[in-house]
């Protein structure tokens, strides 16, 4: 769907860091069939826009420094940069950059969770962020990697309002009955030297092919393709790309037009292959709210 407002709290924009930015610009390019516009300002450092037939898809930067990670970078949308700023710092969140003024196109601020994971805040003001979700090559999940999910839903929660719809193995997390991303323990699944992360899904129309193509040109598939174990279950993969960002994929395997936002998403985590089956959970006492995710009448949290 085209996007034209994003509720606060939600995703809003997913940019990649990347050490060599033309060869970034190659590689999305022929997965995704994003076209690249490069900012002219120099004041922007060569920030170049991600578009999905004309519309703002995700973004790519280069690196600012040689300690700079190369990575997707998830944005939160926000009313008051500074507020939610403050609001994450008081509940236990480092605030590494900002709140800082982007030209005329919004406020911005970088930090990183109480378990470690970095993501920013977005206070739009020319730009706000994604231009389209939930269809192919756009953003479609999150998928948040921690080893202490009841501290990460309690400051996600207390800071951005968002439901929590609670699982032993994968809590749903979203807005206005909305789901838009899950939480999973990293456990011993990852090496002790891997901090908490976020992980930014796109849709495709195939994951295998889509896959197939990222390891024809140099992506590592790091997990997947499958298809998780639940009813009208997604088809997933992780990949790495050839600078070393990693990302998910998914389509869906059933007849749900769409996992992604305000459907059940991806569930790249524990109990893969198990063969047991999910059922979407009703909103919890942690969450808000009550009934079923996205009920026909509820609202979305973006608007066409």
């Amino acid at each position: 769907m085209k996007v034209t407002r994003t509720i606060p709290g939600s995703p809003c924009w997913a940019q990649l860091s990347a050490g060599d930015p033309e060869a970034a610009q190659q590689f999305y390019g022929q997965l995704f069939g994003w076209t690249a516009e490069r900012d002219p300002d120099p004041q922007y450092g060569g920030y170049t826009t991600f578009l999905l037939d004309g519309v703002p898809a995700a973004a790519l930067a280069p690196l600012m420094n040689p300690q700079q990670p190369v990575m997707w970078l998830l944005s939160l949308s926000t009313t008051d940069a500074d507020a939610t700023a403050e609001a994450a710092k008081s509940a236990g969140a480092q605030v590494w950059m900002g709140p800082m003024d982007v030209g005329p196109l919004g406020r911005w601020a970088l930090l990183s969770d109480p378990t470690g994971a970095p993501f920013a805040v977005w206070q739009a003001q020319q730009f706000s962020g994604f231009g389209v979700v939930n269809e192919p090559n756009s953003f479609g999940w999150i998928d948040l990697s921690t080893r202490d999910t009841g501290s990460a839903l309690e400051f996600y929660r207390s800071v951005f309002g968002w439901q929590v719809w609670p699982s032993d193995d994968y809590p749903m997390v979203g807005l206005a009955d909305t789901m838009f991303g899950g939480v999973m323990d990293m456990g011993d699944m990852f090496p002790p030297e891997v901090p908490a992360h976020w992980n930014t899904f796109f849709q495709v129309a195939d994951v295998d092919a889509t896959a197939a193509t990222a390891a024809a040109l140099g992506a590592d598939v790091l997990h997947g393709p499958e298809t998780v174990q639940m009813g009208e279950g997604p088809r997933i993969a992780v990949i790495r790309d050839p600078q070393g960002a990693t990302f998910g994929i998914h389509t869906p395997a059933g007849p749900d037009p769409a996992p992604g936002p305000g459907r059940a998403g991806p569930r790249p985590g524990r109990g893969r292959g198990s063969g047991r089956r999910w059922e979407r959970p009703a909103v919890g006492a942690g969450g808000g709210g009550s009934g079923r995710a996205r009920a026909a009448s509820s609202p979305s949290i973006y608007t066409a």
